[in-house]
């Protein structure tokens, strides 16, 4: 499970040095994934994640 925290850190790592430094903070926090291909994957799912505007929370996985 991607906690809003994990997403966040992820979201930050893309946005700071782009796509290839998301994917290793992924890898980093998830260990079991060791594929670069998979892991830039889960990147571009948990990029698209967004909470709807009101409700109150950050943006994490979609509950």
């Amino acid at each position: 499970m991607v906690s809003a925290e994990d997403a966040a850190a992820i979201r930050e790592a893309y946005e700071r040095s782009g796509e290839l430094a998301a994917a290793a903070e992924l890898r980093r926090r998830f260990r079991g994934i060791t594929d670069n291909g998979k892991a830039r994957d889960c990147v571009r799912i948990i990029l698209g994640w967004r909470r709807p505007a009101d409700d109150g929370r950050e943006d994490g996985p979609p509950q």
